[in-house]
């Protein structure tokens, strides 16, 4: 296996992203869109989600795909993100028909950032506005770090963020993976710039800082954050053909690399929860391994977006955690 072209999500072809972000607000929306519908699923590990649309992902739901996923911060009021979302996408002429009538299916997850710093004094919900921004801003290139759904996002001691990698394997399917991470857990190994996500990285990704060694595997997790202030928010793409059940598996083996790159993770004050996409342009060489392969793929996609997602964060007025690079970077 090796990173696609872009390192992105959109490695995949066909999936664009776009990312709408609001300095004063100190949060934003992230949009992923395909050419055409796509198959997608859901597994949530967290104790505390927040979705829209997310029942009609399990494999015995009547529609069988849908039109966007959208990532949002905003805790509830960021569930309104997929609504912009729907209206652009109605207006395109695109979703799902019923009796001539185009409803556009766009299932979203949000994260909790109402206590970044952020001007959070709206009159009116901001997020519909940022999710059809995000949306009409969706390309094959897109920004990480502190953008989107990533642009409060903060972590036990970093400021958290947007991230994205992908891998092509030997049997030339592709598989990516975009993640909004704002954990109660550690991205970095005891008190040193080592990401937990290291063994996986590939050509110096986040930093090239190695394995971290300096750390007490008797430690107790010490949270910095309160009740319902977390989640890591992500999706895992690939160009197979498969169905509802098989993208649904997929997202559940992606959780592996959210554990190897979150410590704790999937904890009960966390939101945790993985989409899964399969655009279906190639057919799975292998009926019975290649499913494997594609979840191993997704978990190590997974596991080196989170560290870029901290590893790219910038650094703005009122933040009320360090980036990595302030903290690390000389």
């Amino acid at each position: 296996m090796k990173p696609g072209k872009r390192n992105l999500i959109s490695d995949v072809a066909g999936l664009r992203v776009g990312n709408a972000s609001d300095a004063r607000l100190k949060s934003g929306a992230t949009a992923l869109v395909g050419d055409k519908p796509f198959v997608a699923g859901l597994h949530v590990m967290g104790g505390a989600p927040g979705t829209r649309e997310s029942d009609l992902l399990a494999p015995d739901k009547l529609v069988q795909e849908v039109d966007a996923l959208v990532l949002s911060g905003g805790s509830a009021f960021g569930l309104d993100a997929p609504s912009g979302v729907a209206d652009a996408l109605r207006e395109a002429g695109r979703g799902f028909d019923v009796g001539g009538q185009k409803v556009p299916i766009v299932p979203g997850a949000i994260l909790f950032d109402l206590i970044n710093g952020g001007d959070k004094s709206w009159r009116e919900n901001p997020y519909k506005a940022l999710g059809r921004k995000a949306l009409t801003s969706a390309s094959d290139n897109f920004a990480l770090g502190s953008v989107g759904a990533g642009a409060g996002a903060t972590t036990n001691s970093l400021k958290g963020g947007l991230g994205s990698a992908s891998l092509v394997l030997e049997n030339g399917l592709t598989v990516g993976a975009l993640v909004a991470v704002n954990s109660l857990g550690s991205v970095t190994v005891g008190d040193g710039p080592e990401f937990w996500a290291a063994p996986w990285e590939f050509d110096d990704e986040f930093g090239g800082c190695g394995l971290g060694l300096g750390f007490d595997p008797g430690a107790e997790p010490q949270p910095k954050k309160g009740l319902g202030e977390n989640t890591t928010i992500a999706i895992v793409a690939t160009d197979a053909i498969l169905t509802k059940a098989q993208a649904t598996r997929l997202a559940v083996s992606a959780h592996d690399g959210m554990s190897r790159a979150i410590h704790p993770s999937h904890t009960p004050i966390d939101g945790d929860l993985i989409f899964s996409v399969a655009t279906g342009a190639k057919e799975l060489p292998d009926q019975l391994w290649d499913p494997m392969r594609l979840g191993h793929a997704a978990a190590t996609c997974l596991a080196r977006a989170i560290a870029r997602a901290i590893f790219e964060a910038k650094p703005e007025a009122g933040d009320i955690c360090p980036t990595w690079g302030e903290r690390f970077r000389t």
